[in-house]
């Protein structure tokens, strides 16, 4: 697709997914994450034929401009929107590709300063959510979600959901839409899991004549104070 296509495409992403908009106006003056892109498509062209000084030049503009950082080296495919965009930054070997969304607080960043690819590649259709950290030369697959302030530093496979710090991928990988509203608390599961564990254990000892309740009323003393403390 040539350069004025993918800008033309571009332009039409606030239209095709975001229900707030309303009028091209809008699209002017509230869509940085576009014109972030539009910029640098333009950057990326130049870059591509070694003039790499105004691709640089043109980058930083934009990201005066737009408060969205992107290196003109990455490789953004068609169809992308970053929605909202303030804080996204997105590093020199990082690779977007077609029909992506991200939001914003987003950054596609490298864990190493060696040289060569060393930041992120989605594949098609990935949605990152706001405040997520992707980092290191790993592939988030076709079709994956990740969850809002997640921090990503493995693979993730097609179809997945991963949330969390760091990130692991839940459930079963399928292509539904991610919801972040229906996202599992995976610290209160496994709060929840320890907690069973432990009355199961104490009720073991319990049957095996063993005594724990003098611990167990100083424990509990401890987290009525804690509770008291909270609530102060």
């Amino acid at each position: 697709m040539g350069l004025l296509n993918l800008i033309k495409e571009d332009l039409s992403q606030p239209k095709l997914q975001d229900p707030a908009y309303k009028s091209f106006i809008e699209l002017i003056f509230n869509y940085p994450g576009v014109w972030a892109i539009v910029n640098h498509r333009i950057a990326h062209f130049l870059w591509s034929k070694k003039l790499y000084k105004i691709a640089r030049a043109i980058a930083g503009i934009s990201n005066f401009l737009t408060r969205v950082d992107i290196h003109p080296a990455a490789k953004i495919g068609s169809g992308v929107f970053i929605d909202h965009a303030t804080g996204v930054v997105i590093g020199e070997t990082a690779i977007i590709g077609d029909n992506c969304l991200i939001y914003q607080g987003v950054t596609l960043g490298g864990v190493s300063l060696d040289k060569g690819k060393r930041h992120p590649t989605l594949e098609e259709s990935v949605v990152v959510g706001a405040g997520a950290k992707v980092l290191g030369n790993i592939v988030i697959g076709k079709g994956s979600k990740i969850g809002a302030n997640s921090v990503v530093v493995k693979s993730v496979p097609d179809g997945c959901t991963a949330v969390g710090i760091p990130a692991r991928t839940i459930g079963e990988c399928c292509k539904k839409p991610l919801a972040h509203d229906n996202l599992p608390d995976v610290t209160k599961e496994m709060l929840g899991y320890l907690i069973k564990r432990i009355e199961i254990l104490e009720n073991e000892v319990s049957k095996q004549g063993g005594n724990i309740s003098s611990e167990d009323e100083k424990l509990n003393e401890i987290y009525q104070k804690y509770i008291q403390s909270i609530k102060e």
